[in-house]
């Protein structure tokens, strides 16, 4: 005896279900193909397009000339933590994935915390070489053939569009031999596109951005890797006074910073 369901369709039968003989078989709407480095998505194609326009004429709206746009000076904070990867893996050449335009290994004065002084970045991590790659500023915008010793990624990832990163994450990996570091903002910017938008398009907790990291390091093995997760919060007000002042004055922020590595 045929059950219900085996009979042949009929006009109240769900639109996207089709019957062959006894079985039903729904017919499932094709899931997009995930985002690749050869086909982004429309996002970042956007996002791209607008980054390469400051990069060369400069912030307007906040009067910054073009040489002072994403100059890549936020490396600079990040310094200290990269040495100390370079020293413990004894890496020898680094790329700088989202370098901006490089000025960060200008010549310059870096005092590191054993109290020394140098004379420029490349110095100061004692490596032989290191390149810079930038898809929004034309001098780096080829990505470089081959691997290197490590790979940093300084103050990129959160702008990055979501549903890219898994495909940018996996590759900074496929570029490294021995090691990734990165930090990421898990905070708004200060400053915004010429859209309107944050320039932090990607807002996530330290535990979802560890997720992905953790599923695309899983497949490279041999890479070791540090992130940094940087997160502002609100200082707890103390005091009736305190708390007052609050309403009519910026809160006070403390940063505070989570550490994923192997």
């Amino acid at each position: 005896m045929r059950s219900p369901s085996s009979a042949t369709r009929s006009a109240s039968a769900p639109s996207g279900v089709e019957f062959e003989g006894a079985v039903a078989i729904e017919t499932m709407s094709k899931r997009p193909a995930p985002y690749l480095r050869r086909s982004p998505s429309p996002l970042y194609e956007r996002l791209l397009s607008l980054y390469k326009q400051m990069h060369e004429l400069g912030e307007r709206d906040a009067g910054r000339p073009a040489e002072r746009t994403y100059a890549g000076l936020n490396c600079l904070p990040q310094a200290d933590h990269i040495r100390a990867l370079v020293l413990r893996t004894g890496a020898r050449t680094l790329l700088d994935y989202g370098s901006g335009k490089g000025r960060q290994y200008e010549q310059r004065e870096i005092r590191g915390c054993d109290g020394n002084t140098y004379p420029n970045l490349q110095t100061f991590w004692g490596v032989d070489s290191i390149t810079c790659y930038d898809p929004a500023y034309v001098q780096f915008s080829t990505l470089p053939q081959g691997t290197f010793d490590g790979v940093i990624s300084t103050d990129v990832l959160e702008h990055c569009p979501e549903e890219d990163l898994p495909w940018i994450i996996d590759e900074i990996f496929s570029l490294a031999r021995v090691f990734v570091y990165a930090n990421v903002a898990c905070y708004p910017a200060g400053k915004r596109l010429a859209t309107g938008e944050n320039a932090h398009c990607t807002l996530r907790s330290p535990e979802w951005w560890t997720g992905l990291v953790e599923d695309v390091a899983s497949r490279r093995p041999g890479v070791r890797y540090r992130f940094h997760f940087e997160l502002r919060e609100k200082l707890p007000s103390r005091g009736l006074g305190a708390r007052i002042l609050d309403l009519v004055r910026k809160p006070r922020m403390v940063e505070r910073i989570v550490v994923l590595e192997t």
